[in-house]
């Protein structure tokens, strides 16, 4: 008898626990939203402002402030956030005191992309990032020979070289000839360097560093007008 009192005692306990949850969630989504805050991720990227975040927010839905909660599509408002080329990813959620909460990341540009029809940056995946009125990023130029099927052969590219502290700091341009071989220019003089292919990638970097300890060191880096990476084991220089 006790123990059955026992069980009846919880199964009440368990009902009436989910009754309150039910009436509080029904009542929470009755609630109106009180206030719009949008927060950026830590970043050096500014194409985007709060307003413009908070055009994208009520493009499809009016002004949200005042709605009920319960009409809010969360999902479809992420998405129309997310369609904006400049955000990498974005969560909108309520928050406790009814603050509908948007925390939206930007996409980071590793290069710019500037051929005869068109400009635009990169980010670290290929995902092309048009330019903007906001902000100018400063980042490698990437001209010549381009198209939709080489893009992300220079996004892998440039990523190689933004790995590297030095060659991130002295690379400023890629240029891809129509022999589709890469001449690169550099930040400590007017000379190119020409890279040739995307084969052996590490090693022609080894050696124009090893190439640079010498010639910085003694100064004939002024008297060059090329330095040449093709060629196997050796740096062939052009004054």
């Amino acid at each position: 008898m006790k123990k059955a009192a026992t069980y009846l005692f919880f199964i009440l306990l368990i009902a009436s626990l989910t009754f309150l949850y039910s009436f509080s969630s029904t009542k929470n989504y009755k609630k109106k939203i009180k206030n719009v805050a949008i927060e950026f991720v830590a970043g050096d990227n500014d194409f985007l402002t709060q307003e413009m975040v908070n055009k994208l927010l009520i493009q499809n839905s009016g002004d949200i402030k005042k709605q009920p909660k319960s009409v809010i599509d969360l999902q479809g408002l992420e998405h129309d956030v997310l369609s904006n080329p400049y955000i990498e990813s974005a969560t909108v959620f309520f928050t406790i005191d009814g603050v509908l909460k948007t925390i939206v990341k930007q996409r980071t540009p590793i290069a710019r992309i500037s051929t005869a029809n068109s400009s635009y940056y990169i980010d670290k995946h290929g995902f092309k990032v048009p330019l903007s009125e906001n902000y100018s990023a400063r980042v490698m130029l990437i001209t010549g020979n381009i198209n939709e099927e080489n893009l992300q052969e220079f996004t892998r590219f440039v990523n190689l070289i933004l790995a590297d502290d030095f060659l991130k700091k002295e690379i400023i341009g890629i240029h891809k000839t129509q022999n589709n071989e890469f001449v690169l220019s550099v930040r400590s003089g007017q000379y190119k360097i020409e890279f040739g292919s995307l084969e052996e990638i590490n090693v022609k970097f080894k050696k124009l560093k090893a190439f640079y300890n010498k010639a910085f060191v003694d100064k004939t880096i002024e008297q060059y007008k090329t330095i040449n990476l093709k060629y196997h084991n050796q740096v062939v220089c052009a004054k």
